[in-house]
């Protein structure tokens, strides 16, 4: 595996200060969604003050969801990044869905739960191009130790820059049935790039290509855009 180090640049523009952690950057969906609610309580406020005991916390809680923290993804065009924060909750063999035009053979297929508590911006495991994308809609129901073919998600299928196929699944969960994924067929993708959201608890599984063995284990921590899932070879 070779890997690239960071430039002088990039090593400089690391952000160690206070603001990292109690003022995180929020993704633009989270700010309109965020404006919805203080009007809300602000013009319930007017008429019941107490709402505010209610509406402060849940306006801090609904930031702190909305968060989208710099990440500093590895540099290699053969590695597969985690596509979500969360847990590593299974890793096993299936035949993806025909959706992601990945054929009909078994592959490895890694799932990444996340909780109310996750960092929920979703981001690309590889650089390449969008070749497949289909969105089914679902039910409420729990994502953390089943399949998923009674919840809403959202298909999405990338040919890599290295010319290997990709599939990766975007999953609602029990919370809150909202997938944010503004992508089109043809789009293009760096790793670690920045391309949805999932609101409220949920999951996301990543189809590795055939040959292709995990670098993580069941019960593993993984970061979006930086924890290295697979090494294509």
């Amino acid at each position: 595996m070779v890997y690239k180090l960071p430039t002088a640049e990039e090593i400089k523009s690391v952000d160690l200060s206070w603001q990292r952690y109690l003022l995180p950057k929020i993704h633009p969906e989270g700010w309109r969604i965020l404006g919805w609610m203080f009007a809300f309580f602000f013009i319930v406020g007017l008429l019941w003050s107490a709402v505010w005991y209610l509406g402060l916390p849940l306006l801090v809680f609904s930031y702190y969801f909305f968060r989208n923290p710099t990440r500093y993804t590895p540099k290699g065009e053969n590695l597969i990044i985690a596509p979500a924060d969360g847990i590593v909750s299974n890793i096993k063999e299936m035949v993806p869905p025909k959706a992601l035009g990945l054929g009909n053979e078994k592959l490895i297929r890694i799932s990444i739960f996340m909780s109310v508590f996750s960092v929920h911006v979703n981001r690309a495991p590889v650089s390449g191009k969008v070749t497949h994308l289909e969105y089914v809609p679902g039910k409420f129901v729990s994502v953390a130790d089943k399949d998923s073919e009674d919840n809403e998600r959202q298909l999405i299928g990338m040919v890599a820059d290295n010319g290997k196929k990709i599939g990766f699944v975007q999953i609602a969960g029990l919370v809150a049935r909202r997938i944010y994924c503004p992508l089109k067929v043809g789009d293009k993708l760096k790793a670690g790039e920045i391309f949805g959201m999932i609101r409220f608890g949920s999951r996301l599984d990543v189809f590795l290509p055939k040959g292709v063995t995990p670098k993580v284990m069941p019960g593993q921590v993984a970061v979006a855009g930086e924890t290295i899932l697979a090494e294509m070879k």
